[in-house]
């Protein structure tokens, strides 16, 4: 919430560095223009069918709350509204040099066409998370289709490169599938649980305020503990993958490899989140904590491509 309003900052392509550049009554300003947004975003939802999420938009007290300026939140925020656009015109340039592969296989092209389309999608529920004051059930929404993204972008890659065949014996192939999918849903859920937590940490920071920042672990409920704990599964369905797959490491390094980063990044996030519970939850490092959760499901949907790989072999575009 470092910016009230989409996709300006405070009205400006510029956004402000300090509380005298804004009017005195800014609050009140963008307050009013999120919830004429909102009123309007009510209307389309319970057109959509979707009632709950309507009248929660319509009459959760804490969306109406307007957050007063922080220089430091609102250049994060503008950054990351400059790095999503430069994210966009890449991904417009992958479609545009997806055509070259038309002939070959016409998936790059539609799936980097999805990756795009999605893209602005993406830009949109940004704009409703925004007007929604960070509106949880929102949160979840724009962080699963960032990663929905990712892995299309990883398709369409796959399948324009040629990586080789790799045929696993059956029943290998059945195992490492089982512990692939097993692996995702279990990081699907150790995702939400986090963003839970994310959201938990907020609460105990607006009620004990920062100068109590050492005090913020131990005040969150059962939820936190659930959490850390759960991670350990996830590091042995990564481990014991990895250890699978290095049976055929001699058919396919470049598998072998896949599951090895699997079982390093999933440990990396197990000490990252434990630096964040030991020392006081420092904030350079919930970014780090949630860049590992994305990459672990990249590369685990990675492994699922190349073990299901058929033979064929992508020729170059000419």
């Amino acid at each position: 919430m470092g910016c009230p309003d989409w996709p300006k900052c405070f009205g400006s392509w510029i956004p402000p560095t300090s509380e005298d550049q804004l009017p005195d009554d800014y609050q009140e300003q963008y307050a009013s223009k999120r919830l004429a947004k909102n009123a309007r975003l009510t209307d389309y939802f319970q057109s959509l069918g979707f009632s709950q999420l309507a009248n929660r938009i319509a009459n959760d007290p804490s969306i109406r709350e307007e957050q007063p300026f922080n220089a430091v939140k609102t250049w994060i925020e503008y950054v990351n509204r400059l790095i999503g656009a430069v994210i966009g015109l890449l991904i417009f340039g992958t479609l545009v040099a997806s055509f070259t592969y038309w002939r070959q296989d016409r998936r790059i092209v539609w799936f980097s066409l999805a990756a795009f389309v999605l893209t602005g999608v993406q830009g949109w529920i940004g704009s409703i998370v925004v007007s929604t004051n960070l509106l949880h059930g929102m949160i979840n929404v724009h962080l699963f289709l960032a990663i929905i993204i990712v892995n299309l972008l990883i398709y369409a890659m796959y399948k324009a490169r040629d990586v080789g065949a790799f045929q696993l014996p059956s029943s290998s192939k059945k195992t490492v599938n089982m512990l692939v999918a097993v692996s995702v849903l279990a990081m699907v859920l150790q995702i939400v649980l986090g963003v839970e937590v994310r959201a938990l940490v907020d609460q105990a920071a607006e009620i004990l305020g920062v100068s109590q920042r050492s005090e913020w672990i131990a005040s969150l409920p059962t939820t936190f503990k659930i959490h850390r704990t759960y991670s350990l599964l996830i590091l042995g369905l990564h481990a014991g993958l990895a250890y699978v797959l290095l049976k055929h490491k001699s058919e396919s390094v470049l598998v072998w490899k896949a599951g090895m980063w699997l079982a390093v990044i999933t440990l990396a996030e197990i000490v990252s989140g434990a630096i964040m519970a030991y020392f006081s939850i420092p904030s350079f490092m919930q970014p780090v904590h949630l860049l590992f959760a994305t990459v672990i499901m990249g590369v685990q949907f990675y492994v699922l491509l190349l073990i299901n790989r058929k033979d064929e072999v992508m020729q170059s575009p000419a």
